[in-house]
């Protein structure tokens, strides 16, 4: 097995690294304060050609790995930024790569690479379904060459950021169908044609995420919106989940290295009782503690990104990358708050930012408990806890 990056890909999270020098921690710190997208980082980073890093050559994309796509969200985080601005750009590849049409993909992959469309927005859960997808309501009628969509999502985000929109539906209801994952398709969404059929209401949140819930009302797509087949949609959408965890869980240990780094730094400045306070293994300790944690989880990421790019089997490697890296990033983000004391609860030092961003993902895009659940009935073969 292979522990060391290659040349290539210490150049390419050394190039991401300089492109995000040039938005420091108070860039990210104004941003949070307003509420405001990081429009000028985006745009570099879209420029750049880091965001087309999973789209193939053939289509004005890098055609690069997994692998490499997790070191570009790691190294935003590590930065001080937030990837979460731009991250679903890339996991949301893996639907259309997959299973999309060759017209869906001439038509819009080269577009994405240039950064001339956003496919930034994703529109799977529901109020009443939560994390039971099978339960969503959202449907899509046939009628004739096209479909009627009704219905409502929550916690969709960068809806007001993004030309297109990755919609989930039923279309054969929840009753009808044998198995509770059948009968929904996925819709790629031009949301420049939606007209007034799609109303974005924001939800305001302890994070500057731009997340919304949306209602739908008769929004007529053409059948040329359908990604594969219809009612498949549930297994297109695993190939973004388990890029979506992988993705996920390196921008966690990019906020783990970022906490680690920055509550060292300030331990071996910081003076009290005429020595450095990472004398004290009561602050020395839980930093050492996270940065195990961290590259635990790290490792754990490599493991799940090279099966990724294999093409070989990775739900469990997946889940457990984005679990393990969460609740370090998390450990990692209370020993830097635990560090600077009172200075860690002001704005200026940017830790409070960095915690609050850190904590989202012990819960989203699914909650800890869940990928416990999945490793003990899936992993260990105990009976299903729910």
């Amino acid at each position: 097995m292979q522990f060391e990056l290659s040349d290539s890909q210490k150049e390419i999270r050394d190039a991401v690294s300089a492109l995000c020098a040039r938005f420091g921690n108070d860039y990210w710190r104004q941003c949070d304060e307003k509420g405001a997208y990081p429009q000028e980082f985006v745009k570099t980073l879209s420029e750049a050609g880091w965001l087309a890093a999973l789209i193939p050559q053939e289509y004005g994309g890098a055609g690069l790995g997994m692998l490499e796509a997790s070191l570009i969200l790691e190294e935003i985080n590590r930065s001080g930024g937030n990837a979460v601005a731009c991250h679903a750009q890339m996991y949301t590849m893996a639907s259309i790569l997959k299973h999309g049409s060759a017209e869906q993909k001439q038509r819009y992959l080269p577009r994405i690479a240039s950064g001339e469309l956003r496919l930034q927005s994703f529109g799977i859960t529901e109020p009443d379904a939560g994390s039971e997808t099978p339960r969503i309501k959202t449907f899509a009628r046939r009628e004739g060459d096209q479909y009627v969509v009704n219905g409502q999502k929550i916690f969709t985000s960068r809806y007001q950021h993004s030309d297109m929109l990755l919609l989930l539906t039923r279309t054969t209801p929840f009753e009808q169908v044998k198995k509770k994952t059948d009968g929904m398709s996925l819709f790629l969404v031009d949301l420049k044609e939606t007209g007034d059929a799609i109303k974005a209401v924001p939800i305001a949140t302890m994070v500057n995420h731009g997340t919304n819930q949306l209602f739908i009302d008769n929004l007529i797509l053409p059948c040329e919106a359908l990604i594969g087949e219809e009612g498949r949609g549930f297994s297109y959408v695993l190939s973004s989940l388990n890029a979506e965890r992988i993705l996920v869980g390196s921008e966690s240990v990019g906020d783990g290295r970022w906490f680690v780094e920055y509550s060292v730094k300030y331990a071996n400045e910081r003076r009290v009782f005429e020595r450095p306070i990472g004398m004290n293994q009561g602050v020395q300790f839980p930093i050492a503690k996270a940065h195990v944690a961290v590259e635990a989880a790290s490792l754990m990421r490599y493991k799940a990104a090279t099966l990724f790019d294999a093409g070989l089997p990775c739900g469990a490697e997946a889940n457990m990358t984005k679990y393990l890296a969460s609740e370090a990033a998390w450990e990692a983000g209370e020993a830097a708050l635990n560090t600077l004391g009172g200075y860690g609860f002001a704005k200026e030092y940017h830790v409070e930012r960095k915690w609050r961003e850190a904590r989202l993902y012990r819960t989203a895009p699914i909650s800890n408990n869940l990928i416990l659940s999945f490793v003990g009935e899936h992993l260990l073969g105990m009976p299903r806890s729910y």
